[in-house]
């Protein structure tokens, strides 16, 4: 039985950066946010860059709760994708092409997501990361916390609950 070589290592590279940009790029809100994300093996970091649109009360100034509730929901159903397309990325089952001419997998639905506004965003650049607490045929759990400059002080958390999509196969 002979073995299947495994792909060069920058080809793996390009394959995950290639995912990784369609299911970001096929969701036109994510762009409207400027949400952006920082790929390091299979752990995913967002970064949503400040922006003026984001300021909710100017006074303070604080970003809007509806900008930060956003940035949490986009960052956990795309880092929920990205661990449950994971696979079909490594095997190469996933072809990056195709995402990229809009083949996009369907994305989990969300059932439930709810928000604990720690303390005022400010006006600077905020990072998030997902945590995937349980992810079945039907149903997922995902925790996520954003911060702005020290990771161990977030200003933002939220627990979501998702209806996983159809895998035909």
């Amino acid at each position: 039985m002979t073995r299947r070589q495994p792909d060069p290592v920058q080809v793996v590279k390009q394959r995950r950066d290639a995912a990784l940009n369609a299911l970001v790029h096929g969701v036109p809100y994510i762009q409207f946010l400027g949400i952006g994300f920082d790929r390091r093996g299979d752990e995913l970091t967002a970064l949503m860059p400040f922006d003026e649109k984001l300021i909710g009360n100017p006074l303070l100034p604080a970003l809007h709760g509806g900008a930060t509730a956003a940035f949490l929901e986009v960052t956990a159903i795309i880092g929920l994708s990205w661990s449950i397309l994971w696979d079909e990325i490594e095997s190469g089952a996933l072809d990056p092409e195709a995402l990229a001419g809009g083949q996009m997998p369907r994305l989990p639905k969300t059932i439930g997501f709810t928000v604990d506004y720690l303390r005022s965003g400010l006006p600077r650049d905020a990072y998030a990361r997902a945590h995937v607490a349980r992810s079945g045929r039907r149903y997922a759990s995902v925790h996520v916390e954003a911060w702005q400059d020290n990771r161990a002080r977030p200003f933002a958390q939220a627990t979501g609950h998702f209806l996983m999509p159809r895998r035909d196969g």
